[in-house]
């Protein structure tokens, strides 16, 4: 579909070191939006400039969390094209968030299309170096004016592009990880299967009390017996037990990763076994200490894979070595050679942003 436009008028000066961006501090010229409301359903799609969001201060996205969003990247090519990677994954995972949110499906193809239409538009600020790309940020929240715990009478879905620097820039290091054994991310039948921003913000205390001890994440274990593997804050968990690739099945309170997916139907190809099942955490520690676990690492949108170095748990801890393994590195070198153009995509995962606009 055509969407309209609105070009700014004062274009931001773009970033000349690359090697500074970070994440999520500097964003693009323009930015993608839409409304909702039960009348009309989803109408005035538009690209306009970027710029503060008007919301009433009785809006529910403040008061009951009624947000969700995704992350995805695009890429600069060796030939100058753009491309992304396996996007209607997250427009499909949009919509499954917004059911368990009690939000409004969006359809598909208007959230690719928006994605490619603005993409296209701010080409010029996807970066070149090594590592970097454009990060993408689709999301929806609740809007209105009114108070009270239930769904929202208004919607608002927008997407902002923010130019990202190297995840790695002085290369791969494995992660610090401790296995939090008091507080609990999500639980089965809760939202952890859902990309909502109050996942996040609940998971934040753990973390800073992780940090404060040295580690880098937390792993976090599920919220009924506190005893089975789940996920990492913004990552899932895969492990190599035995020669097989082993990570927690989705049941419900971890998200489906669309890199975790991708490892998966990677490692089918390659010829390595996977399991997914529940993973009792004194099961890593045995497997450990039989030397049958020699691999753990974490899959997901910024880090792609991410080694595990360490797993610390109730003063115990398993320790995998600073190098990435074998795996882990093989995933890395398929994937991001996918996502970047480098390596041929037989799968049909990636796609090239059309020339329209830029």
């Amino acid at each position: 579909m055509e969407i309209p436009i609105t070009r700014t008028s004062l274009p931001k000066q773009k970033y000349t070191d690359e090697s500074k961006l970070g994440f999520g501090v500097v964003f693009t010229d323009h930015m993608f939006i839409a409304n909702h409301d039960e009348e009309r359903g989803w109408h005035d799609a538009r690209i306009v400039p970027y710029r503060p969001l008007e919301i009433d201060p009785a809006s529910p996205v403040l008061h009951y969390s009624i947000e969700i969003f995704e992350g995805l990247k695009a890429y600069l090519y060796e030939d100058g094209e753009v491309g992304l990677f396996r996007p209607e994954q997250n427009a499909a995972r949009m919509n499954r968030s917004a059911y368990r949110m009690c939000l409004p499906p969006i359809d598909e193809q208007l959230q690719l299309d928006a994605i490619e239409t603005l993409v296209d538009l701010e080409r010029d600020w996807v970066p070149r170096a090594p590592g970097t790309a454009l990060y993408l940020r689709p999301t929806m929240i609740g809007d209105g004016c009114r108070l009270g715990v239930h769904s929202a009478q208004k919607h608002i879905y927008f997407i902002i592009c923010s130019p990202s620097g190297a995840f790695y820039p002085n290369g791969i290091k494995p992660v610090r990880i401790h296995i939090e054994d008091a507080y609990v991310r999500a639980v089965r039948g809760g939202t952890g299967n859902a990309k909502t921003g109050g996942n996040y913000a609940s998971s934040l205390l753990a973390a800073v009390m992780a940090q404060e001890k040295g580690f880098d994440q937390v792993l976090w274990l599920d919220g009924r017996e506190n005893r089975y593997i789940e996920e990492v804050g913004a990552m899932n968990t895969m492990f190599v037990i035995d020669g097989v690739l082993t990570t927690p099945a989705i049941n419900g309170s971890i998200l489906e990763g669309i890199t975790r997916m991708s490892v998966l139907e990677l490692a089918g190809e390659f010829g390595i076994p996977v399991c997914e099942r529940a993973i009792p955490v004194d099961e890593l520690f045995e497997a450990y200490e039989a030397d049958a676990l020699t691999e753990a690492f974490g899959t997901g949108t910024a880090a792609v894979i991410s080694p595990i170095g360490e797993l610390e748990y109730k003063g115990k801890s398993i320790c995998l070595g600073a190098e990435i393994g074998p795996v882990a590195k093989r995933m890395y070198d398929t994937l991001t050679g996918i996502q970047t153009g480098r390596l041929a995509d037989a799968r049909g995962w990636t796609k090239i942003v059309p020339r329209k606009h830029g």
